[in-house]
Order: C-alpha cells, then structure tokens, then sequence
C-alpha cells in the first residue's frame, strides 16, 4: 500500500546540532542521530551510507536502530574513502581503483545482507566525465555495465537499485537519466536490478518525474522513490511540495497505479539551512500523507481516467486541484 513506509536520510539529523545537544562536543554520533530521526512521528525506517555508516559490524548496526522501532530499509553506497575514485568508481581508468571500487561494493551488499536490509542503491556520481575528449565513452560504459553486472551476481536476493543523476560531483553523469539507466539495465539483464527515481534529480534532468516513474515500471522494476524538491537546477533538497506539488501529485498518482510499495524516502537537506530535521521530516511525512489522500480521492471514480482518455487537461487540472482540497469534480 502507497504510503504506509516512510524512510529519510540519517545525514539530515545533524542539522541544526548545538539545539538539539547544547553541551555536544563535535559531531554527533551515528547513534545519536539515529535516537533523533526515531522521535519523527511516522518515521518507520532509515537508509544508510556504506561504508560511512555501517563498519565491522553490520549486526550492532542493524540491532542499533532496531532498538528505537526503525527498520533499515536499505544501503546506498558512497565512493568517497578513495580520492581516486573522483576520476571515476566503476569506470576509473586504474584497473585496481575499479576493482577497488567493485569489491567494496560487494561487501557492502554483504553488509546489507547481515543487517536484513533487502536493497542496495548505486549512485554511480563518480563515474562520468568532466571534458570532451576526456575518455572513450565505449570503454567507460563496457566498464560500467561489467561491473553493475558484477555486484548484481554477487547477492543475487539483494536488490540492486540504480539512483540516476545528471551531473554532480562531475559535469556529465554517464547514467544521467532515465532513458539512459533503462538501458544499462537491460544490456545486464539481471532480475535483481531495478531503478531508483529521485524527484530532484529526475526534474533537471529535464524530466517529468510521473513519465520517467511509468517508463521505469514498464521496462523495468521501481525499487525506490526519493521524494524532495527543487528548481530543476540543481539538486536543492527542499522540502516535498515546496515548488512543484502538482508533478508530485503526479508523480505519486503514477507510483500508486503501478503498485509500487516501496518505502517513500525523503532525500531533503535541511542540514543545509540548519533546519530543525525533526520538525523538516515530519512536515514531509504530512505533506506526502495528504497527496496521497488526495490520489486516492482522485482514483475513487473514473472522471480523471475519463479526461485523460481525452487528453484533456482543464478538467483534468481542475481534478488535481480540487483533490488536494479534499473535494470532487462536481458532475
């Protein structure tokens, strides 16, 4: 069921620190964070980083959250312990940086694994390009589909779930979208290979996220859906309907039809303005209930089916509208 899991990014409870811990010294701890997001009213998991989050003991870990009422609902990978990998993870021209890069991923999936955590996200950032003439794209993508390949064999119950974005940290991604990622997925061909669509990330890369979501759906599996916001830019971060609540909605309403039931991640930063991440996610949990009352209060009848069979937008909009109010078209 749509909506039932909501899941947020641990990084965010850091944010606006000296309030929440006046006598803390540095940082706070993984723990100490985790203690936090689980005061989030609604909150039913947590992602983490690996290797930053998760070390030699995945199990403590797991136990960790665990002990607040959290579930983990997965791992997303960072290429950072390396400053080599900059010049590319998968697709870095050093043959032992790359299998540097393949083999930690493959215990990070081990990690997830021994934590019951049943998916495992690429961001794949590093691996990309900077200039033209910087290198053979034909190398760099045989590279990158070798070793997506690869971690996709090591655990074949794990899913494995591609996070595409246009740019940042390099300037051109070599899975900048949609489209692109779709493709490496089906010159891999594994079944435990899926895709994660991050709504931020799917605007500038100047999509219409609810299109990107039905093309994942019908090509191949949607295994995870980062809700935030921004201004197609960037990826800013905002808070969930902060600028395009109607590209949410649909988006949502996209999601819904296609019987994703995955857990709804906030990929937002309000660590970046040193938010109250409490308050931030709770906000979000709310906003992203009240869509969804809103999508079902749209599906509960055929008038948006109807207009859309005929492409027609007024009373199409007016649907979209008059749903987030918590009302029908009037017949």
């Amino acid at each position: 069921m749509l909506g039932h899991r909501f899941a947020t990014r641990i990084n965010s409870f850091a944010s606006d620190a000296a309030r929440y811990w006046p006598d803390l010294a540095g940082k706070p701890s993984l723990a100490q964070m985790i203690a936090r997001a689980a005061t989030v009213k609604g909150l039913t998991e947590l992602d983490l980083n690996y290797p930053d989050h998760v070390t030699d003991s995945p199990k403590e870990v797991a136990k960790m959250v665990a002990d607040t009422g959290l579930g983990v609902s997965g791992l997303a990978m960072r290429y950072y312990s390396n400053p080599a990998f900059k010049l590319g993870a998968f697709t870095n021209p050093d043959r032992a940086v790359r299998r540097e890069a393949i083999d930690m991923t493959k215990r990070g999936i081990d990690a997830a694994g021994e934590m019951n955590a049943p998916m495992m996200t690429l961001w794949l950032g590093q691996d990309g390009f900077d200039y033209g003439f910087q290198g053979d794209y034909r190398t760099m993508w045989a590279d990158e589909i070798e070793a997506i390949a690869e971690v996709a064999a090591h655990d074949p119950t794990c899913m494995i779930s591609i996070e595409y974005k246009p740019n940042e940290p390099r300037a051109f991604s070599l899975l900048p979208d949609a489209a692109t990622t779709l493709m490496a997925i089906d010159e891999v061909g594994a079944d435990n290979l899926g895709v994660t669509i991050d709504f931020a990330h799917s605007l500038y890369a100047n999509e219409q996220p609810a299109l990107s979501a039905s093309h994942i759906m019908r090509r191949s599996k949607l295994f995870g859906m980062h809700l935030n916001d921004g201004y197609a830019k960037r990826d800013d971060g905002l808070m969930v309907g902060a600028v395009h609540v109607q590209a949410t909605l649909e988006l949502l309403l996209a999601v819904k039809r296609g019987g994703y039931d995955g857990a709804i991640y906030f990929d937002t930063f309000p660590d970046a303005s040193g938010l109250d991440p409490v308050a931030e996610c709770s906000a979000n949990i709310r906003t992203v209930r009240r869509m969804i009352a809103a999508v079902e209060l749209m599906d509960s009848n055929n008038k948006l089916g109807d207009a859309q069979a005929l492409q027609d937008p007024i009373v199409g909009q007016e649907i979209a509208q008059l749903a987030l109010r918590g009302e029908l078209l009037a017949s």
